[in-house]
Formats: structure tokens, C-alpha cells, sequence
């Protein structure tokens, strides 16, 4: 890509309400300058912004932006956003918080460095945006490095309504429905070696906890991270005994360096936007055990096979 120093024009609007766009970038100054403005501008007309950005990128932003960083909200992407299954909430809270205005986020879920798993399932946080934000006031821009895997930038035109560089923004001829684009994510997951296979039902959830507490420890998490761990396995079997038939099977392992949990059971989700806001604790609704997985873990997997549902925890050692 050509390094340009002209300033992008103001994303086209997608609907009356909600942008989405994408922002490709080649460069640090490109990155300055197109998403640096972006934030320039919309503090400079005193709405919330929410910037959302790999750790390394702040300062490069902070700079640009200069003293309108005082109405800025600055949050590392890369430990907040480090389970993709997590950011909407996020994003969806800071609107939240402002309801009274339009706000404007900057996400870049999507980093040189993200393994193909989390790519695919930043790719569908991507898609649900469009869904969770119809029809709200806010705009969210999304920056994408292009020495990003090739596959991961053609799902970006699929995701965004409008995409643009420097040279300005244009509507994407390749963009697709939300839920076709998470129906795409659904790729089969890979089969672990030898996983540890436990069969479980109401009677001995308490003696499949303990397993997993024993087994946790076994393979080197943390005092922290242990805790989350059996807490959002706790979470997972105890869903399948109250919404999957009663019962389900466990299978642990571990790779180099992340232990994995994998639950299966006769259960279904089929709102595809479950566990993606925090629940109110008042509301009969479901909802609260997915969005605690996706809290708890650094990420989270789920699938829906003619089965049932499988839903794949990953922590990270140490």
C-alpha cells in the first residue's frame, strides 16, 4: 500500500444511526493520521470516545491527539480485549454510559500476532457488532495492519459496511450478513492428543470439580489464573446440567502453553449474541454463565454441531 499524507474523509454512514468502519494501514503515520484524526476530531466535538488499541499504539494516539485526550477513555486491547468473546461487552457498556450521546470507538481486536483461533473468533465479534449496535448512535472504527494474514483482511471487507485508507472511505461490495459471517466462523474444531475424558451429571459435579482443581495444578496455572479456571469450568458443566439434558463430558488438556477445558453436551445456544453483555443479575434471562466464560478465559469457543454444543475454555499457563 502507497503511504499517503492526506487526511481520510468522514466515513460514509451506513445506516442513520451506526457507522462501522474499517481502516487499512501501512504504516505508523499512516495509523497516526487516520485513526489520530478520527479521535481528534470526534473529542473535539465533545463526544465520549472509547479508544480501544494494542498497547504499543497508545502513545503513538496519545500524542496525536494531544490535550482533547481529556474526554478519551484509553484501554489496552491487548489485555482487555485478549479473549475477542469479551470486547463487545466492553464497547457495548461505554455507549451504555453515554447514552445521551453518540459515541465514538476506536477497536482494533485484530493484531499481527493473534493465533488463527482468536483471529476467527475476533472476526465474529467483528460481524456481531452489527447486530448489537443497529440502530444506536455511536460509531465504531476498526484499524487493520494489511501485513495481517490475507484471509483475515478479505473477512474484514465482509464484516465492515464501509471500509477506507487515507485516500478515503467507500461502501465494501464484499460485506455480508452477520449471521452468515459467524455461520462461517463455525469451522470444526481441531482434535486434541489425549485428553483427559470425564463423564459427568448432577450426581458427581462435585467430584468433577475437584478433578479439575487437582488437574489445573498438575499442569502449572497459576494461583490467579487457577481460580478463573475453575471457576468458568464450573460454569460450563453446570450449564450442562441445568440447560444441555441433564449431562454432559469433560475433556482436559494442555497445549505449550494454555490448558484447555472442552464441555459437550445435548444443549443449544441460538442467539448468537448470548454472553456478550454483562447480564442484569434481576433479569430471568440466560446468559450469565456464557458471559462469565468469556471473562474468566482467554478464550472462549463455541460450536454447534447436529449434537449438541461444544464449548472449548483456553487459559494461559503460568
Amino acid at each position: 500500500m502507497t503511504t499517503h499524507t492526506r487526511q481520510p474523509s468522514a466515513p460514509a454512514p451506513e445506516d442513520a444511526c451506526f457507522r462501522h468502519p474499517a481502516l487499512f494501514y501501512a504504516t505508523e503515520e499512516e495509523y497516526a493520521k487516520g485513526v489520530g484524526g478520527f479521535i481528534r476530531g470526534e473529542a473535539s466535538r465533545d463526544q465520549p470516545v472509547l479508544v480501544a488499541v494494542p498497547d504499543e499504539r497508545l502513545p503513538v494516539l496519545r500524542d496525536v491527539v494531544g490535550d482533547a485526550h481529556r474526554s478519551v477513555t484509553w484501554v489496552d486491547m491487548r489485555a482487555s480485549g485478549r479473549n475477542p468473546g469479551r470486547i463487545l461487552s466492553m464497547l457495548q457498556e461505554f455507549a451504555d454510559r453515554h447514552a445521551d450521546r453518540s459515541a465514538a470507538i476506536v477497536g482494533e481486536p485484530i493484531w499481527v500476532g493473534r493465533t488463527a483461533a482468536e483471529a476467527r473468533e475476533a472476526t465474529r465479534h467483528e460481524a456481531l457488532i452489527n447486530l448489537a449496535f443497529a440502530g444506536r448512535s455511536a460509531t465504531i472504527l476498526c484499524p487493520y495492519d494489511i501485513s495481517l494474514p490475507e484471509d483475515v483482511l478479505q473477512e474484514a471487507h465482509r464484516t465492515h459496511p464501509v471500509v477506507g485508507d487515507l485516500d478515503g472511505y467507500r461502501h465494501s461490495p464484499h460485506y455480508a450478513d452477520p449471521l452468515t459471517v459467524c455461520r462461517d466462523c463455525d469451522a470444526p474444531l481441531p482434535e486434541p492428543q489425549a485428553p483427559v475424558v470425564l463423564n459427568f451429571g448432577q450426581r458427581n459435579l462435585g467430584g468433577i470439580r475437584d478433578t479439575v482443581r487437582d488437574w489445573g495444578r498438575s499442569v502449572g496455572l497459576s494461583a490467579e489464573r487457577h481460580t478463573d479456571w475453575l471457576l468458568a469450568v464450573n460454569e460450563a458443566t453446570g450449564n450442562s446440567v441445568r440447560h444441555g439434558g441433564g449431562s454432559g463430558t469433560l475433556r482436559l488438556w494442555r497445549t505449550p502453553d494454555t490448558a484447555v477445558a472442552e464441555v459437550t453436551d445435548r444443549g443449544r445456544i441460538t442467539d448468537p449474541l448470548v454472553g456478550r453483555r454483562r447480564p442484569d443479575p434481576l433479569s430471568p434471562g440466560g446468559g450469565r454463565g456464557v458471559w462469565m466464560m468469556h471473562q474468566l478465559c482467554d478464550l472462549v469457543e463455541i460450536r454447534t454441531p447436529p449434537s449438541g454444543l461444544v464449548v472449548r475454555l483456553h487459559v494461559a499457563l503460568g
